[in-house]
This record gives structure tokens, C-alpha cells and sequence, in this order.
């Protein structure tokens, strides 16, 4: 059985269909149609050849499931690919059949179109990673006060905000957009170096056929090939790998706040979504599921990547190879995660009711490093831990709340009714108060994080109309 159904509600129609065979193969022809008129165009071929070559430059007029199929025995998809391709010109142009992937070799197209494909992949990332940000930066300014339980070793801590949480969320974010953008900057270049780099073939001519064929697929041109100097196309990969990572921090937090028992944040609902085969009553968290399973898949990937680096010499043997089947899968994997939190967050229900209730059954133990350390002036820090380690453990034996523990504990002793009044408890006891220092990091910035994200907005539309 194909685990490609599984594959498949992992990420998005769109991304499959990138690297979809019939794409892959469209992709390689591109290669072979700016080839044929770089060649033309610097006189190493007649314009008629080129235009005989071109004009049959098309995927859908070829079997792509039996070229697919052949590439296993041939060692290459190039190999299948270019004697169809050299077939079909040859049943219109004899001639022109002779100059198909005139001094090209099988890495140069793959290559190439695999960086073609790259790039509408991180078009799609960059959308939905776009909306994402946008959306949770608009949420974290509207709670940016909002109080919420901070939790650490799966405990409560102390109180935050909502908008400090989404804060922490939507930055690496940003981050990641700007790494993204950087090291797309140095990887989505031609491949096209000929048998061993050099463009032997093609005499004085190759660098200029090099130029022409760069301008008309839009890459950058390198200033040799790298066909086993794969530093910067690695780098992209391991960058689409820490985003996973990000996003998957986002959905580890999304669904932990989400269980019934907390009930401080839900995904939306509707339509089928995140509903149990046997349960009426759940509604799962499916996209935090899609995100944390890229996260869980991408670092393996990126690992294969790494460890495909060594390349033997000139042209390495099952490494690139090893590489390529890793290389869409991370993309396939990156964009079902972005877009399924995309749409979480788009619809994200915040229950600040809930959060209260969730501060308030806690007894007043979040405030309890707050009154410490202010007693701490007085007692010493230790002296003073050790008291409310003790009143904590009374309050919930008890059942009490620890500001009253606390008032009955300074009332008790003179020397700490001198340093602490009923005002000061009333104030260490203060909700709004002790959410302020994270009210104040969203304050001060949101305003720069909403800048930068803009600027990248705008740098991705200009590079889509551009």
C-alpha cells in the first residue's frame, strides 16, 4: 500500500503537486528549452534547431510515469528524459536532435530544476508563513495584557500574557523569514558546469551560454558549477528545518493549552475538523498535529542532507542521489505545517476567562516569588523561601489562599508588620500588576517585530511581481 494518503494530509494539495513527477519533468525541460536557446543564441546551434527543440519542451506530450519508471535502471531521470526528448525532436528535425543537451550533463538539468521547483515551494512557504505572522501579531497587540499562567517543567510558574506568549511565538517567526529569504539569495542558482564543471564542450562560448540560460530561468549564475559543493543549497534546507522546528514549538504550546483540562486556547472547529471517529465530543487540535509531525520529520531530513555533503570528487555516487529523494519531502512537509497553523491561528479562540480561572484556582501560589523577595529585604532570601515554601504547602492542604496565609504570617510578627502592610500584600497580590513586565516586553516589541515583518512583506511581493 502507497503511504502516500499519509503523505498527503500531512501537507497541501499545492506543494505536492511542485514536485509532482509531471512538474519535476516540466521543470527539467525548461532546463533543456533555455539550453537549445542560449546555444542559438551564441551561435552553436542553428535557430531552427533550438526552435525544434523547444517547441516539444513539454511534459504533458510525453509518458512521465514510464520515463519515471525507466530512470531506476538508467541510474538518473536525466537519462530517460533526454533520449525521449532527443526521440520526439528527431521525428520533425533530424538534425536538431543531434544538438539536444549539446554539453549539458544529467546533474546540470536535474539540478537546475530542482532549484527551479525550490523556488516555487519557498513562494508557497513564504504566503502562508506571511498570514501566519501577520495574524499573530495582530493577536498579541489585542492581548497584549491579558493575563495568562506561564508554565515551566509542565508546571504553573507565574503570570504573563497572552500577548507575551504569542510574543515568544510569532519572533522566531520573523527570524525565519528573513534567514529564509537570505539563504534562497545564495542557493537558487543554475546548475551548469558539463561533464567535470568546466563547460569544456562548449569552448569560449560556455560562459556566455551560462549568462543567457541564468537571465532566462531568473537564477543567480554562479561563478563555477557545484555540483559537489553543496554548501549553500544545504544551508536552505537546514533553514527550512529550523522553521519546522519554530512551528512546532508554537503547535507543542497551541495543543497543551488546548487539552480540555486547561481549556485556554482552541483551534477552530467546524466542517468535519479535528473531530473522533468514535468521540462526538472532542475537537482535536489537527493542525498542531500537522505541525508537530513536520517537526518531528525534518530534523532526520536535514540530518540526510548533512550527511550527503562529502561528495566523492567531481561527482558524487548515491550522495546526491541520497539528497534528492530528502529534498522534497522537507518542502512537502514545512508547507503542510505552515499552512495548517496559518489556519489555526487565523481562527484561534482565546478564552480569558478560562486563563483567569486557571490563575485563580491556583490559590494566589503564582504570586508567591513576588511576596517572597519582598520579604526578602527583611529576612534574608533564604530565610524568606523557606516561609513560603511552607505556606504554599499550607495552602493547598488547606485550601486556602496564600494571601491570606501570608497576611495572617506578617500580622503574627511584629517585625514584619514594621516592613509590610495590608497595602503592600494587597498590591504583591495584584493581578494586573504582576502581569506588567510582560504587558511592557510586548510594548516595547511589538512595534519593531511588526516593522520588520512588514518590510519582509513587502520584499516577498516586490520579488513575486518582480
Amino acid at each position: 500500500m502507497s503511504s502516500f494518503a499519509f503523505e498527503g494530509f500531512l501537507s497541501t494539495p499545492e506543494m505536492l503537486e511542485v514536485f509532482s513527477e509531471v512538474s519535476v519533468t516540466q521543470a527539467m525541460m525548461d532546463f533543456e528549452a533555455a539550453l537549445a536557446r542560449a546555444q542559438a543564441a551564441e551561435g552553436l546551434m542553428p535557430h531552427a534547431a533550438a526552435q525544434a527543440i523547444t517547441s516539444v519542451c513539454k511534459a504533458d506530450l510525453y509518458d512521465v510515469p514510464a520515463i519515471v519508471g525507466q530512470s531506476g535502471r538508467a541510474g538518473s531521470l536525466a537519462i530517460p528524459l533526454v533520449k525521449k526528448l532527443t526521440e520526439t525532436v528527431a521525428l520533425f528535425d533530424q538534425q536538431a536532435a543531434g544538438y539536444v543537451h549539446w554539453g549539458s550533463t544529467s546533474q546540470d538539468v536535474i539540478d537546475t530544476a530542482m532549484v527551479l521547483l525550490t523556488r516555487r515551494a519557498l513562494q508557497l512557504v513564504e504566503r502562508d508563513l506571511a498570514a501566519l505572522v501577520r495574524d499573530l501579531l495582530v493577536l498579541a497587540e489585542l492581548h497584549a495584557a491579558t493575563p495568562v499562567l506561564a508554565r515551566t517543567l509542565m508546571q504553573p510558574a507565574q503570570v504573563v500574557t497572552v500577548g507575551y506568549k504569542l510574543l515568544g511565538w510569532v519572533a522566531p517567526l520573523v527570524r525565519r523569514q528573513a534567514r529564509l529569504r537570505e539563504a534562497a539569495a545564495r542557493a537558487l542558482k543554475l546548475q551548469f558546469g558539463g561533464a567535470v564543471g568546466t563547460l569544456s564542450v562548449l569552448g569560449d562560448a560556455g560562459p556566455a551560454v551560462a549568462r543567457r540560460m541564468a537571465d532566462e530561468l531568473q537564477l543567480a549564475l554562479p561563478p563555477t558549477a557545484w555540483h559537489t559543493q553543496r554548501d549553500d543549497w544545504v544551508a536552505l534546507g537546514a533553514e527550512v528545518g529550523v522553521l519546522c522546528g519554530a512551528l512546532g514549538k508554537i503547535a507543542r504550546d497551541l495543543s497543551a493549552m488546548a487539552q480540555g483540562e486547561i481549556g485556554e486556547l482552541a483551534e477552530p472547529s467546524g466542517g468535519g475538523r479535528g473531530g473522533s471517529s468514535a468521540m462526538p465530543h472532542k475537537r482535536n487540535p489537527v493542525s498542531s498535529m500537522v505541525a508537530l509531525a513536520a517537526a518531528l520529520r525534518a530534523p532526520q531530513r536535514v540530518a540526510a542532507l548533512l550527511t550527503a555533503m562529502p561528495q566523492e570528487q567531481e561527482r558524487g555516487l548515491g550522495n546526491w542521489q541520497a539528497e534528492l529523494a530528502e529534498w522534497a519531502g522537507l518542502f512537502i512537509s514545512a508547507h503542510g505545517a505552515v499552512k495548517a497553523l496559518a489556519e489555526a491561528i487565523a481562527g484561534l479562540e482565546i478564552d480569558a476567562a478560562r486563563m483567569r480561572q486557571n490563575i485563580d484556582a491556583l490559590q494566589g501560589l503564582v504570586f508567591a516569588e513576588a511576596v517572597s523577595m519582598r520579604l526578602a529585604r527583611t529576612l534574608g532570601k533564604s530565610r524568606a523561601h523557606q516561609m513560603f515554601e511552607a505556606l504554599a504547602q499550607r495552602a493547598l492542604a488547606e485550601r486556602r489562599h496564600l494571601r491570606e496565609l501570608t497576611l495572617e504570617a506578617v500580622q503574627s510578627d511584629p517585625a514584619l508588620q514594621v516592613a509590610m502592610t495590608v497595602a503592600d500584600i494587597d498590591m504583591l497580590f495584584d493581578l494586573a500588576r504582576a502581569a506588567e513586565p510582560a504587558a511592557r516586553i510586548v510594548r516595547q516589541q511589538l512595534p519593531e517585530l511588526k516593522k520588520e515583518a512588514a518590510a519582509l512583506a513587502a520584499a516577498q511581493e516586490e520579488t513575486r511581481h518582480g
